[in-house]
């Protein structure tokens, strides 16, 4: 008997509203964000975020629906470094969803504007407060804030099944991680342990394509004064003489500083004191509190302009701070053991720091309730950089880890802001030049809105070394 019409396309209708619902609703109940104080505009796409929960830990996530594709484009899992550094740090300062205009009077809620180069243009992104006890992540057991690098990656892998259980129509995506800073050993070991799930056909099966690391340390002969020093030198920063007399000295050696090794790196310290380490043309913040900016101010020996450098009547402040970015020049390891990042403040090591939009903004009762965080009184206060965790490192050097990942197919993007003293592009160049792969893609630069972004070099592997002008 030949189905009525209007039946045979109802049910058609329902068909196609099911697998529409199934496709775009199936996030969490309660996870959509439908305001945010100090927007008042539309969102581009859906913003969701909350916690997924495992062994007596609250991972906190903000997820950023692709504006462009969602059902075709990457989902990638962004991490700021520190250890113990918020990933709200690049969703505020660095490639988010929002432009944040400071409010006025000081420390009022800021103004959020869209973003025009925001990630989410062309991916589903999300962003992750880990290890447990950094940013909104907490945990009601304080052992829980105990990490080491392979507990965090082994973490993290598992918020990322739990996630991809809660978001099943983004399990085919292709998936990638990023991260920048010490996210140079979160993204490799992290990448280790989504593969060793794959292999093992543990449910769901990521769609695992590979990992981007800005400006990451990995834990070789490479980086620190090894890659700081001929940096300095190559950017104009300390003389020839000052130069040859540190080669002589250390002869390449900056483990242990003794002697008139200890002595000519002091020189080259005093030579860069007052740059922001993170990006040394950008301009330095100095703290009001401090620096009062007065003409018998004793407190810095740089000129009154200089202290002041960063002040601007634009209505979007440039940014003035790189805190979350990357480990400080002289922050060595000792006993496997990381001294916390306010432990640095306390001694004066970390400069040009002004976190005062974000703090003001994540640390809002209002805008908790509105991104579903915990308020202050479960979760504690928001910080750029957390003093709760203790951080133990342990993962040894990344060069296996990246060996093991570019051999077996996943692609590699290893990128330098090349104005970066912490994390220089002298020593993320020398470590992937180490590995020894063919070259494909000889040293060239690459181009944006036809003009000259960076350099790059490609190799066998589908690894590529990337410089950015910045």
């Amino acid at each position: 008997m030949a189905m009525d019409n209007r039946s045979f396309f109802s049910g058609v209708l329902i068909c196609v509203l099911l697998n529409f619902a199934s496709s775009v609703e199936a996030a969490p109940t309660g996870s959509l964000i439908t305001e945010l104080p100090g927007f008042n505009g539309v969102f581009p796409s859906n913003h969701h975020s909350g916690y997924i929960t495992f062994d007596e830990k609250n991972l906190f996530y903000y997820f950023i629906v692709s504006e462009r594709n969602p059902s075709k484009d990457p989902v990638v899992l962004w991490l700021n470094g520190g250890p113990g550094c918020s990933s709200f740090d690049g969703f505020v300062y660095e490639h988010g969803p929002f432009n944040f205009e400071e409010g006025k009077p000081n420390g009022s809620l800021p103004i959020l504007h869209l973003n025009p180069y925001s990630w989410s243009k062309v991916s589903n992104i999300i962003y992750l407060d880990s290890p447990c006890g950094v940013g909104m992540s907490y945990s009601k057991n304080q052992s829980k804030y105990i990490n080491d690098d392979l507990q965090t990656a082994a973490d993290t892998h598992n918020f990322l099944l739990k996630w991809f259980q809660l978001y099943p129509e983004f399990v085919n995506n292709p998936f990638y991680i990023a991260g920048e800073s010490y996210a140079g050993i979160y993204v490799p070991t992290l990448s280790a342990e989504v593969v060793k799930g794959i292999k093992a056909a543990q449910n769901p099966i990521i769609n695992f394509k590979g990992y981007l690391i800005g400006n990451g340390v990995s834990h070789t002969k490479f980086e620190g004064l090894a890659a700081l020093v001929p940096f300095a030198h190559g950017m104009g920063l300390v003389s020839d003489d000052m130069f040859e007399e540190v080669e002589r000295a250390c002869k390449g050696n900056y483990q242990n500083l003794i002697g008139s090794c200890s002595i000519s790196i002091d020189k080259i310290d005093q030579a860069l004191s007052g740059l922001n380490i993170y990006g040394i043309l950008d301009p330095c913040y100095h703290d009001p509190t401090s620096d009062h900016h007065t003409e018998r101010n004793t407190s810095s020996n740089l000129p009154i302009s200089f202290q002041q450098l960063g002040a601007t009547e634009r209505p979007l402040k440039v940014r003035k701070r790189m805190f979350g970015r990357a480990w400080p020049l002289w922050a060595f390891e000792k006993h496997g053991n990381f001294p916390s990042w306010p432990e640095l403040a306390l001694q004066g090591s970390v400069p040009c720091v002004n976190d005062e939009v974000a703090t003001a903004w994540l640390n809002d009762e209002s805008v908790r309730k509105s991104i579903h965080a915990e308020p202050k009184s479960i979760a504690g206060p928001w910080e750029i950089c957390s003093d709760r965790i203790d951080y133990r490192y342990g993962a040894g050097s990344m060069l296996p880890y990246h060996r093991n990942l570019t051999t077996q197919g996943y692609r590699a993007l290893i990128y330098s802001g090349d104005h970066d003293m912490c994390v220089p592009f002298t020593g993320t160049q020398a470590w992937t030049r180490s590995l020894g792969y063919k070259i494909i893609d000889e040293w060239r630069s690459w181009v944006s809105n036809h003009q000259v972004a960076g350099y790059l070099q490609g190799y066998a592997n589908n690894l590529t070394f990337l410089t950015i002008k910045v």
